[in-house]
């Protein structure tokens, strides 16, 4: 059974639904805010859902129910695709319980795709429909609005409701049927993430050989060694010892099995992916949770004997 197609696009002062309000979740919320959507919040945290009450004028029900109750659409922006189930199904509490017919879920947690499949499914059953509509981009692109958006879904859902989309990102890429999103997401966060250990081993080793690690960092950026590591990360929060871009290294770690998952689901070789995840994970279990995802840098120089940006003695 498919949802029902309602084709009324949502525009502010529609009331959109917006649980998780962490470090991604609260500027795009207040980025809704701005835009006009009257914004119902959840959050499990209570100082993150009071400090969304205090930023966007959000509406904060007690429970999940009512928040979908009074919502055309509710967004998750979760850790992980077990914490949306949880949330949408249950048990106890959930939005599926207040969901009206015709209303929508945006998942735009990192999510299993298969998993985003499953929960299509189980939504679609009640007159619900769901896009997967994971983003790109950091907390500062969150903050301004400018956010890449993966969107997965039916075309008529997507263009109800693209204008809430467009309140969060700059590009807006449709990617395909539901559970294409997610498989996007965690595919480029492989790649994000090869990339990093790649130029992590090749300006420690740089560093070595006797160059100046910042000088090769910008030499990799005038050259054909640059990725989005070297041009946006290595100045500003590895070399500097910030680690503190705001996407931790432990939902890095889960991505890439999300990777993994797709590739191997597709019967696609993904040796590389494999390598990289068994090398994420044993800097995961080194250097203990918690930490941003630049800080996987310092398992590397663990095992070189060498801090970057440090001379030697």
């Amino acid at each position: 059974m498919s949802a029902p197609l309602n084709s009324r696009v949502i525009v502010p002062p529609a009331r959109i639904g917006f649980i998780g309000l962490g470090r991604m979740g609260h500027p795009m919320a207040r980025n809704l805010a701005r835009a006009g959507y009257g914004l119902v919040a959840h959050d499990v945290d209570r100082d993150a859902l009071d400090r969304a009450r205090d930023a966007t004028g959000a509406e904060a029900p007690e429970s999940l129910k009512a928040t979908a109750e009074r919502c055309e659409a509710v967004i998750t922006m979760l850790p992980d695709g077990d914490a949306v189930r949880a949330v949408v199904l249950g048990p106890g509490d959930c939005l599926l319980a207040g969901f009206p017919r015709g209303s929508v879920l945006i998942d735009m947690s990192s999510s299993s795709p298969l998993g985003t499949r499953g929960l299509g499914a189980r939504l679609a059953e009640r007159g619900v429909a769901m896009l997967d509509s994971p983003v790109s981009g950091g907390v500062r692109k969150a903050a301004d609005a400018t956010l890449s958006i993966m969107v997965g879904g039916d075309a008529q859902i997507i263009a109800r409701c693209r204008p809430i989309l467009e309140a969060m990102g700059r590009q807006i890429f449709i990617t395909g049927p539901l559970g294409s999103g997610h498989a996007m997401k965690a595919l480029n966060n492989y790649v994000s993430a090869a990339g990093l250990v790649a130029a992590t081993e090749g300006v420690l080793a740089a560093q070595r050989f006797g160059l100046d690690p910042g000088n090769v960092v910008d030499i990799l950026n005038a050259s054909t060694g640059m990725n989005n590591s070297t041009l946006n990360k290595f100045h500003r929060f590895i070399l500097s010892r910030a680690f503190d871009s705001g996407f931790s290294l432990d939902l890095m770690v889960k991505d890439l099995n999300t990777a993994l998952e797709v590739a191997r689901s597709t019967g696609s070789p993904a040796r590389l992916a494999e390598a990289c995840l068994e090398a994420w994970t044993e800097a995961q279990a080194a250097l203990g949770p918690g930490l941003d995802h630049t800080a996987v840098v310092r398992y590397w120089e663990k095992l070189a004997g060498t801090e970057l940006g440090k001379k030697r003695d």
